[in-house]
């Protein structure tokens, strides 16, 4: 079936027409012109500011013209990840979308239903000339995912309404009303290459894949395999068994993202090499063991490689492994009084090693200031020899359980599905915990249809969850005075 062809049609038409366009983190110069010109269509009042935010303004229908400013808020990025074997280019293919049964999925990639379904919901609401709303300030920010720079740019001057309507959750029977706050941690240093005698030495890639992978605040608790570390315990390993060297290492690419995939190349005596081969397979079977039940796909390859024999000094090489081994990563602690509700976590999630420096990335959260700090103070203690900086932080989203638009947002929900939604806060982090800074008058929630896999080429979206999601968000809107 095609996806335009599903219910309901407007909101899958603009669905599909925003996943024709490239949109990374940091890269929305297209889907911004994009947007403009669709708003500018509708003959509706559309605004640009200087980093890229797109307002739209549409007016109230008749019964509503005396009703409170509604803003509908979404962002238009989306995290680019792909099968490792994948040669798809986001930077000039569409997503390849399909339908599988009562779930749209994309192939070898992620599907950008965050928040993509979202934008496109309020374009559908935009478009439409049928649905009964009070005065809409659509805001359509940019750069989400990597660093909130979008919502962090925004000024009290550019919006006037007075409940925001976050439509970038992933769980259809919740309405979330707070969420974590985080920074961007990285870890930066150099080293001395060391030349090794290619008539001594032989290089090998070694290639970690098949992990399951997913957002790094939502998935984070399911202790699912960091691609990083198993990496790193493979590389612990064999140094110890075999005196190898490191060449390099590239794995990771953003920070709310757990590794999936990557590679190391190491440098190996060649009289060493069935040893090498062995011990490979013995730490191969160790790990697949490890993560049997969370990676059950978990695969270690090994390939030759023809990069020239410059290696880590011996003194970079031990501190770097056991850097990582000893960084916090995965949940540090749970919130005390909410089963289930990680508190503060970290994802190593990027490492880069070549050419004389490396690079860790970490993405640290929590809804408790001084335990974020914390933590980051304890990733500086594994690595007093580097440059440590944090990028960030941005703020957590404080919750307020007795709202009046919290109320008539479970009352509207009851209403539809016959029974009360969780009312919920997560670990993830969500543009309200910045924007509620910045309108502080403002009343906010955040709903979405039910989106599995998120940042990773799993990630599925549920039609009919879907379908759910918009009935409520329609009854809202004529619901709101």
């Amino acid at each position: 079936m095609q996806i335009t062809k599903l219910e309901p049609n407007a909101i899958w038409h603009h669905f599909e027409a925003i996943n024709t366009i490239p949109r990374a983190s940091t890269k929305e110069q297209e889907i911004t012109g994009f947007m403009v010109a669709f708003g500018k269509s509708l003959n509706l009042e559309t605004s640009v500011d200087a980093i890229g935010n797109v307002i739209i303004k549409k007016p109230a229908t008749k019964r509503k013209l005396d009703a409170r400013t509604v803003v509908l808020q979404g962002h238009l990025d989306m995290v680019h990840q792909k099968e490792a074997t994948s040669n798809f280019d986001f930077a000039s293919q569409g997503i390849e979308m399909f339908v599988d049964g009562d779930w749209v999925k994309a192939k070898e990639t992620t599907l950008g239903a965050d928040n993509g379904i979202g934008v496109a919901a309020i374009m559908a609401v935009l478009t439409s000339n049928d649905i009964e709303h009070p005065p809409i300030e659509a805001l359509f920010t940019i750069d989400e995912e990597m660093g909130m720079t979008g919502a962090m740019a925004l000024t009290k001057e550019q919006l006037q309404g007075s409940v925001l309507l976050n439509l970038d959750s992933e769980e259809d029977d919740e309405i979330t009303i707070g969420c974590a706050g985080g920074v961007d941690v990285a870890v930066d240093g150099s080293y001395d290459i060391k030349l090794l005698d290619a008539k001594e030495y032989c290089l090998k890639e070694i290639k970690v894949g098949g992990l399951t992978g997913g957002h790094s605040g939502v998935d984070i608790h399911l202790n699912r395999a960091n691609g990083i570390l198993v990496l790193t315990e493979c590389l612990e390993y064999l140094i110890s068994q075999t005196d190898c060297r490191l060449h390099s290492v590239d794995i990771g690419t953003l920070t709310n993202v757990i590794p999936r995939n990557g590679s190391a190349i190491i440098a190996i005596r060649e009289d060493k090499y069935e040893l090498f081969a062995q011990a490979l397979k013995d730490i191969e079977q160790e790990l697949r063991r490890k993560y049997q039940k969370t990676d059950p796909d978990l695969g270690i390859e090994v390939f030759r490689s023809e990069n020239t024999m410059g290696v880590l000094d011996i003194k970079t090489q031990k501190r770097l492994i056991e850097a990582i081994l000893t960084m916090p990563n995965g949940v540090y602690a749970m919130t005390e009084g909410i089963e289930g509700l990680v508190q503060t976590s970290n994802n190593i999630a990027i490492l880069n090693v070549g050419q004389g420096s490396y690079h860790i990335g970490c993405h640290t959260r929590s809804s408790v200031d001084g335990e974020r700090d914390e933590l980051v103070n304890k990733i500086k203690g594994c690595c007093p020899f580097a440059k440590v900086s944090e990028n960030g932080p941005y703020p957590g989203w404080e919750p307020k359980p007795n709202s009046e638009l919290l109320a008539l947002a479970t009352r509207c929900y009851k209403e539809l599905n016959g029974e009360l939604p969780a009312i919920k806060s997560i670990h993830a982090g969500l543009e309200c915990g910045i924007l509620s800074g910045t309108f502080p008058n403002m009343q906010m929630i955040s709903f979405g249809p039910n989106i599995l896999g998120a940042h990773s080429p799993e990630e599925r979206l549920q039609i009919s969850s879907t379908q759910k999601f918009w009935k409520l968000l329609v009854k809202l809107l004529k619901e709101l005075d």
